[in-house]
Parts: structure tokens; C-alpha cells; sequence
């Protein structure tokens, strides 16, 4: 009897199994959240075709893609280029809407892989309409904060997160060594060890590494943080004549001790993602280079998390570009790239891929090591227990207490070149409590040239009406007493400064947006009027000058006439981060990030150079102390009196006591 029962049991289990078999998902061990990472990537490796892996290797641009193309195409990542947004003024609720729709045509597959939403948020989220954008790199290296870039990086998470995406392409560690550069507002320093530093701000994005955690292996901590990106590896800061995507000319020790070192960094905070260089070192296209990507990257550093190409990254490894596509995707795979940002036409680049691994161009086992980092990046961020954002964050973007952190950044970011014609004749801080002052300059009321390129569009704005923040005229006319006067006038002639008895002015000019290669300048000038307002302003009364700009630009010419000189960078959308120092609320800090020319002859030119001779070293920045009573008046000489003055209060009571009694 207890034998049959036995049987009867058993068939029970065997059709139970059965049944469980059928329903599919309970026995996929990938999808079971208590394996280790390692048992998942290898199990869903396992069950994948050729068609789902190649898919898993494509980034498309959300304006190609639609649900059914990520559903049919298996395609394992969309992006937003700069300025690709849902609609204008998007809200986060309509950022999370999307990538939602988009999630549900991977979470429909057979295998219900879902995909990784990326998108470039390099100062802020800086794509998206009313988030905060912070100083822009070269201002932030100015700090010399890294616990700052930690607590940009955290705030940058979240907003990124509450638009529900996973992935930034950021932190950009080049290291710019040419200020021609179109991208070197984008570098913290032409020093490496100051570029070494910032890489804290990855563990503001991803979350700190956990101590004894493996060498190379991403770290992402929950679901308030994103997977981050180094970026560009590598030597795109040091190309020739600083031309952007060129050639960078130097040796192997030249490449790992001035462009390499960060990259160590990035890769011990556990950093999730690399992204390839447009630039070629010494000849050779970086898209296309075995030795440092799969050999030193993955090799020597033992990276682990997946390497992306940058946009249409991959066409550039011809010329002209995209000119044999099929030769460029075989290179670039080669090499070790397992992400292709193609982002268009990804149709091609799947039929092209799929052609040579069948021909055995491509061997299976670059195929499932691109693929297996790719997962191993998905599963740290959680996205197959959480696939789907909610809108439990939208709140944090711009929310107040990013935009207090932004505005300290910019404190910190700014550099004092000059104060005072004499070491007698200090002009900063300015007094409240005037009677009339002017604001003059383009870029005093206007919050797209304060915030530079990658703003709301990939190569920036101009005005005030594509975002919220705060102008640095706006600012001023805020800190200032109520009873001081503040005239704007963008370009004023010498006439009309001298006839209205102004006490002071400040004048804030400085570069146009731009972006990447529009960015490139091998003069370096200030835009127009600029040089105008600051002849016509500082020859008639005493001013304070504000450079806006993504570098040092020609500045030695109007030194002479200019009393007080301040590098403000790009500093974003908290312009009262500005007001803050020019008034003395707080002291200025910050130190030049980078070397200071006197003409554009000497570069490049960077600290330890032979032929050293800047305008401004680097490190130098002047400093001011912070004044507490100026945020009332400019009264600063009647405090000292109060003490005293409380003293024959005192006295006043103690005899007159005496006589009552």
C-alpha cells in the first residue's frame, strides 16, 4: 500500500513540475532575485538566440523607436541625444510615461529582458525642462570639493531617476589639456590628480562601493541611483591643436600618466559603463583599438560592466564616415565594444552584425562576453525586479534643495582673478547700500549663456524661456538693499555711464553656447560686444567684470582698465550663487582648474611646461572674507559699535538702580 501511495506521489510531483514547466517563469533562474548575479547572466546567456543576443547590443535614439520596434528588435537600449525629449517643456511624469511605453515592448518578449534607458545628463539632468543644472566641470574642478561632486552626484541620480531612467553617460573624466577644445568645459582640469579627485561624484551616482567588493565590477545601490559612465576613453582631451575628435600624439607613458589615471579611479568606485573616444591616439581610431580597450581595459584594469560607443562612434572608424559600415561594425566589436549608440538606423548594424558571426567573421564567445556584461549591468541596477519607474520622485526634479546645492557649487566654482587696481584697493565685496548701480552685459540676464552648451538642446540656448533659474542680474537685484537702484543695460555707451552717477557696475560677458566640435576655437575671443561694454563701462566708472565662458578666453587686453576680474565658468541655473560673493555673503575660494593664457600663441600650455609663462597660473584664485553684516546694508562700521554701546546701556541701569534705591 505505502508503495503505491509512493508512486501515486511522485506522479503528483512529476505533473505538478509539469504544469509549473508550462506556465514557464517559476524554473528561469535569471529571474530569480536571490541567485547570485553571476547565475543569472550565465543562465540567461543561456536561453538566448543569436537574433536576441545581436538585439541586446543596439542603443537606438527614442525618436526611431516605438514599443513593437524594441519588442521585435529585442533592442536592449534607447537613448535621448542632447535635446531628444518627449515633447517641449516635458514634465518628469511624461519622461517616465515614455520610458514605460517603451519597457513594456521588452517586457513583452520571450524572455521579457528589459531594457536600459540612457541619456546625457552631464551637469544636472540637464535635458530636461525646470531641473537643476549645475556648474559645468571646468567650475566644479575650480572647487577643489570632491564630497561636493559626491553630493552632486546623488542629486543628479535622483533627478535622473525621477524621470525614470536608469543610466547616465556621466561623469566626462578627459583631461583637457588644450583650451581650444570645444568639449573642455567638460574636463575638470588639465591636471590629472584634480580629475582623479572628481571621480567621487560616481559614488554620488551609483552609490559608494561596498569595502571588499571585486576589482572592475559595477556598482549600482538602489533604486535612487543610476548606472554612471566614464568618459572618453581615452586621450580625447589631448588632441592635436585641441581639435575636437582628432588625433592625440603621445607615448604610452605620456597616455597612462596624464589621460589614464582617472580611469583607475572610475573603475574602483565600481563605475557601471565606458565610453569610447571619438579621437584616434597616435593615428590609430580608438573605436577600433584591441590593445586598449580589450586589453588594457578589460585586460589590465579587469573592467567588467560593458563598454558603449559614443554617437555613430562607430561610422567614424572610416573616412569618410559610415563609408563600410559592415568594416566599422567588425573593428568596433573586435575591439571590444559590446554597446553600439548607433542611433538611427539599427536595422543595418543588426543585419550586419548578424552576417558576421554567421560567417564566423565574429566568433560566439565576443558575442556572449558583450551580451553578459550588458546583463550583469542590468541586473545590479535592479531593472528585471523593477523594470517599470513610478512617480514617487517627481518632485526632486529642481526641488529646492538641489538648487541650495547648486548654488553653493557655484560659490565655490568661482574664481577671483583680480580685486582692486592695488593690493590697497580691494572692490570686492561689493557694498548693498548704494545709491544706483549698473548691470551691463549679454550675459547678465540671460540663463542659457549662463548654463552653456548640453542645456535643455545639445548645443544650448539663449534667454530665459526654456527653463527656470535664476539670472545673475535677477541675483543681484535681490541682494542688494531695498533702497539701491539696479539699471540694466546690455550695451551701454561710455555717454550713458558717465551721465547717470552710477557707484559701481558689474559687467558680465563672456562665450556663446556651444557643444563638441561647434565648440572648437583656435582664437578664443570674447563674444561680441563684450570688449565694447567692458572699454565703455570700466573707463567711466569702477566695475567688477564677470567672465562666462567654458575656458580662459583673451582677457590680457582689458585687464588694465577692469578693477575686479572674476572667472564665474558655466555656472548654471542658480545665479545667486554668483550674488553670494560679489556681495560677501560668502568668501571667494575657488582656484583656476587650469592655466590662465596670456595669448593664444603659448598654447598649449599647461602647469610644468618649459615654456610656463600664463596670465594667471594654475591654482591661483584670490580670496575675500565673508561678511555677515552686508546682507542688511553695507553698514559694516556701525557694528563694532555695539558692544559699547551696550556697555553705558549697562551702566546707565547699574546708577540709576543705585539712586531708585
Amino acid at each position: 500500500m505505502s508503495g503505491r501511495v509512493w508512486i501515486l506521489w511522485v506522479g503528483i510531483m512529476v505533473l505538478w513540475w509539469g504544469c509549473r514547466r508550462t506556465r514557464g517563469e517559476e524554473f528561469m533562474i535569471y529571474k530569480d532575485a536571490k541567485q547570485p548575479i553571476g547565475v543569472r547572466v550565465k543562465d540567461l546567456l543561456g536561453r538566448m538566440t543569436l537574433e536576441e543576443k545581436i538585439g541586446q547590443m543596439a542603443q537606438i535614439d527614442r525618436t526611431v523607436a516605438t514599443s513593437d520596434i524594441v519588442k521585435n528588435y529585442y533592442i536592449g537600449s534607447l537613448l535621448s541625444g542632447g535635446g531628444s525629449t518627449p515633447l517641449p517643456h516635458a514634465t518628469a511624469a511624461d519622461w517616465v510615461n515614455m520610458v514605460n511605453d517603451f519597457q513594456k515592448g521588452s517586457l513583452s518578449t520571450r524572455l521579457g529582458i528589459p531594457m536600459i534607458y540612457g541619456i546625457d545628463a552631464v551637469h544636472g539632468h540637464n535635458n530636461v525642462y525646470n531641473a537643476t543644472i549645475f556648474p559645468h566641470n571646468i567650475g566644479l574642478g575650480a572647487t577643489r570639493d570632491p564630497e561636493l561632486l559626491q553630493r552632486i552626484g546623488d542629486a543628479t541620480a535622483v533627478e535622473v531617476r525621477a524621470t525614470g531612467i536608469p543610466y547616465a553617460f556621466a561623469p566626462c573624466i578627459a583631461v583637457c589639456r588644450d583650451p581650444r577644445w570645444g568639449r573642455c568645459y567638460e574636463s575638470y582640469s588639465e591636471d590629472p590628480k584634480i580629475v582623479e579627485e572628481m571621480t567621487d561624484i560616481i559614488l554620488g551616482l551609483q552609490g559608494e562601493i561596498p569595502k571588499g567588493s571585486e576589482q572592475g565590477v559595477p556598482y549600482v545601490a538602489g533604486k535612487n541611483k543610476v548606472a554612471a559612465c566614464a568618459k572618453h576613453f581615452v586621450g580625447d582631451g589631448g588632441t592635436t591643436k585641441g581639435i575636437n575628435e582628432n588625433n592625440t600624439l603621445t607615448d604610452m607613458h605620456g597616455l597612462l600618466s596624464i589621460h589614464m589615471p582617472a580611469y583607475y579611479d572610475a573603475i574602483n568606485k565600481g563605475v557601471a559603463t565606458v565610453m569610447i573616444s571619438y579621437s584616434s591616439w597616435n593615428g590609430n581610431k580608438m573605436h577600433a583599438n584591441n590593445e586598449l580597450i580589450t586589453g588594457f581595459l578589460k585586460g589590465k584594469l579587469k573592467f567588467k560592466g560593458f563598454v558603449i560607443s559614443d554617437w555613430q562612434g562607430i561610422d567614424r572608424i572610416t573616412s569618410p564616415p559610415h563609408s563600410n559600415y559592415t568594416y566599422s561594425v567588425l573593428e568596433s566589436v573586435l575591439a571590444g565594444i559590446d554597446m553600439i549608440m548607433i542611433p538611427y538606423n539599427f536595422t543595418e548594424f543588426i543585419d550586419d552584425l548578424m552576417y558576421l558571426v554567421k560567417n564566423k567573421f565574429i566568433q560566439m564567445e565576443r558575442i556572449d562576453d558583450a551580451v553578459g556584461r550588458i546583463l550583469l549591468v542590468k541586473f545590479t541596477l535592479g531593472l528585471f525586479e523593477n523594470p517599470l519607474a513610478d512617480l514617487s520622485l517627481v518632485n526632486e526634479v529642481g526641488s529646492q534643495a538641489h538648487r541650495n546645492l547648486a548654488r553653493e557649487a557655484v560659490r565655490k566654482s568661482l574664481v577671483l582673478l583680480k580685486n582692486g587696481k592695488n593690493a590697497n584697493d580691494s572692490v570686492l565685496p561689493l557694498p548693498k547700500k548704494v545709491g544706483k548701480i549698473l548691470v551691463a552685459g549679454s550675459h547678465a540676464d540671460n540663463l542659457g549663456y549662463q548654463c552653456g552648451g548640453w542645456t535643455i538642446a545639445w548645443q544650448g540656448f539663449s534667454g530665459n524661456n526654456y527653463t527656470s533659474g535664476t539670472t545673475i542680474l535677477s541675483a543681484i537685484s535681490s541682494a542688494v538693499d531695498k533702497d539701491t537702484e539696479v539699471i540694466y543695460s546690455e550695451n551701454p555707451d561710455s555717454e550713458y555711464v558717465k551721465s547717470h552717477n552710477f557707484n559701481y557696475a558689474v559687467v558680465i560677458v563672456g562665450e556663446h553656447p556651444y557643444t563638441e566640435s561647434a565648440g572648437d576655437s583656435q582664437t578664443l575671443t570674447m563674444a561680441d560686444p563684450g570688449p565694447d561694454v567692458i572699454k565703455n563701462v570700466c573707463g567711466a566708472v569702477k566695475c567688477v567684470v564677470v567672465i562666462i565662458s567654458g575656458r580662459p578666453i583673451v582677457i590680457e587686453p582689458y585687464i588694465p582698465g577692469i578693477d575686479a576680474l572674476v572667472a564665474a565658468w558655466l555656472p548654471g541655473t542658480e545665479g545667486q550663487g554668483v550674488s553670494d560673493v560679489l556681495f560677501g555673503d560668502y568668501g571667494f575660494t575657488g582656484k583656476l582648474s587650469r592655466t590662465w593664457f596670456k595669448t593664444v600663441d603659448q598654447l598649449p600650455m599647461n602647469v610644468g611646461d618649459s615654456h610656463y609663462d600664463p596670465l594667471f597660473p594654475f591654482g591661483f584664485g584670490l580670496t575675500t572674507k565673508r561678511i555677515v553684516s552686508r546682507s542688511i546694508s553695507a553698514g559694516v562700521d556701525g557694528r563694532p559699535y555695539v558692544p559699547v554701546i551696550m556697555i553705558f546701556v549697562f551702566i546707565g541701569l547699574y546708577f540709576q538702580g543705585k539712586f531708585l534705591s
